[in-house]
């Protein structure tokens, strides 16, 4: 829809979202990243404070879904442990496979977020497919490029620094 690197809203982590937040908005689907979003990129095992979110966001009334641009068999075997729908080779900032998940869950893009840790591919995405970035901390910048990338968001994130989700 637009060109924009800002994001919707900027909280700490994803389970830093409740239901109650997202209904509060009008969203019904929440499409989330999967490394450093859910999981640092050195492992597919959640903190337990992350899986007891996942289970009260399965059984919330809020759709939710990985959109990963991942490859790797690992994002697909997670979401096969918790039985979260998940859709691989997303192609974010593209709108591909954003859109694949709005329509297989039926809902309009004003009524769905994309969550993720990185500006460049996640909130320009989402910003790209009309639905609300939501921006969270990378769970770990464990090398440099991931570090200088986020350097290079940080004009970003001031810029949106007024959309901070409080606690």
């Amino acid at each position: 829809m637009s060109f924009s690197l800002l994001p919707g809203l900027i909280t700490d982590e994803l389970t830093d979202l409740s239901p109650e937040l997202l209904r509060s908005r009008n969203i019904r689907l929440l499409m989330m990243d999967f490394d450093n979003t859910i999981v640092p990129y050195t492992t597919d095992v959640p903190t337990e404070k992350m899986e007891q979110w996942l289970t009260m966001m399965l059984a919330s009334d809020i759709a939710i879904c990985v959109v990963s641009n991942s490859r790797n068999d690992r994002v697909k075997i997670f979401c096969g442990k918790y039985g979260i729908p998940v859709i691989t080779r997303a192609k974010k900032p593209g709108t591909r496979g954003i859109r694949a998940c709005l329509a297989k869950f039926g809902v309009e893009p004003k009524n769905a977020a994309l969550v993720g840790d990185q500006i460049f591919t996640d909130t320009l995405g989402a910003n790209n497919a009309g639905v609300t970035p939501i921006l969270v901390k990378a769970i770990d910048n464990h090398n440099i490029w991931l570090k200088l990338r986020h350097v290079a968001e940080l004009p970003f994130i001031f810029a949106a620094g007024k959309r901070r989700i409080t606690k």
